[in-house]
């Protein structure tokens, strides 16, 4: 590949012709590698270090060489796999080199996963059906990891809370089904056990506020 200038700045200048950014960038295979087939050159770099969401040059030719790895059938890079790879990082839209890595990793573990989705479809005995079923249930586990941990990195590491079966006293308001918060967030403790501590508690106050109001009755 050709060198290009600096693509840091490559949303402002991919924004500038949105006809030419409309045109998504593809790879070509080469018997010696690999170049971005695009009318503009220097363009389709900066588009595609944008889909992959990568911030310079040497990152942008890092991902793109191990997705063509990735995208091997039969020994060989196969166009078709590598197109879907790229389509696929570009609609997850990784938004800095880690969420790059991540996405790339998930994209292939996918490739993986239908290969041996194929080879246990077409396994021609119980050995080979096993691996395969191996392998594929190994790999089915993997990518919703990689989903989570995706998100996790994009909600900066909070984990989500789930609230449920809330119980609200006299004067509160009530929100009926699930309450999702953040960590940051005080969940009060609906142990049974603690329930039972607190119910003798508020049945002596209760007690308490029904003999004073006897007694100002019997003085009035």
């Amino acid at each position: 590949m050709d060198t290009a200038p600096d693509i840091t700045t490559s949303t402002a200048i991919a924004a500038t012709d949105p006809a030419k950014a409309a045109a998504a960038p593809r790879i070509k295979l080469l018997s010696h590698g690999f170049c971005i087939d695009h009318p503009d050159p220097e363009l389709g770099e900066r588009l595609m270090a944008n889909a992959l969401g990568v911030a310079d040059r040497e990152a942008m030719d890092g991902i793109l060489g191990q997705l063509v790895k990735a995208s091997v059938n039969g020994g060989r890079p196969d166009e078709v796999n590598l197109s879907f790879t790229i389509s696929m990082v570009k609609s997850i839209k990784p938004r800095d080199s880690v969420e790059a890595m991540l996405v790339a990793q998930m994209v292939s573990v996918h490739l993986m996963a239908m290969r041996c989705a194929h080879h246990l479809a077409n396994a021609k005995d119980l050995a080979q059906h096993d691996s395969a079923a191996r392998a594929l249930g190994r790999l089915a586990r993997t990518f919703p990891a990689q989903m989570d941990a995706l998100n996790r990195y994009r909600s900066h590491g909070e984990p989500a809370i789930t609230v449920q079966n809330v119980s609200v006293g006299d004067g509160g308001k009530a929100i009926v089904g699930n309450v999702t918060q953040h960590a940051s967030v005080i969940v009060p403790d609906n142990n049974p056990a603690c329930a039972a501590r607190k119910a003798p508690n508020v049945a002596r106050s209760r007690r308490g506020r029904d003999c004073a109001e006897a007694r100002r009755k019997a003085q009035a």
